[in-house]
């Protein structure tokens, strides 16, 4: 399937990307088909240099069958040449990694205490409708 993707390029805390047509099976710098554009996000995002895209060029990949990935639909949508996607829903994105794998984990456990909970009046219930006489059965005491 061809993809509307990012090729990265620059040097180490200074990316450059290029916004490429590319085979999906390839690797993410390796071959592509086609260079439309180019995205450099160091650059505030009122400059004009920070996306340059080939819109005629978009339009003609994404009428083959070109899908973009997420990231280049959101420079697309800024550019206005296709509609903004759906903000995603990560409400785990602002909580450290360290709490996230916490709260998983108590996650996990809270149904588990939840069934616990139904099923501890079930063992009452039935140790009530027990019959007393066998509640009372004594044993015999040794004496030595």
């Amino acid at each position: 399937m061809l993809r509307i993707r990012l090729s990265m390029g620059g040097v180490r805390k200074r990316p450059i990307y290029k916004i490429v047509i590319a085979d999906g099976r390839y690797p993410r710098d390796g071959k592509f088909i086609e260079k439309i554009g180019s995205y450099n996000p160091l650059l505030p995002r009122d400059k004009k240099e920070r996306i340059k895209i080939e819109a005629e060029r978009v339009k003609y990949w994404m009428s083959k069958g070109a899908q973009p990935t997420l990231r280049v639909s959101r420079l697309l949508g800024e550019l206005q040449i296709m509609p903004m996607p759906k903000p995603g829903n990560n409400p785990h994105k602002a909580i450290p990694k360290k709490d996230r794998k916490k709260s998983a984990e108590e996650s996990k456990e809270e149904p588990k205490k939840a069934e616990a909970k139904k099923e501890e009046p079930k063992k009452a219930e039935a140790k009530k409708d027990q019959p007393k006489a066998e509640a009372k059965k004594e044993e015999p005491k040794d004496k030595k």
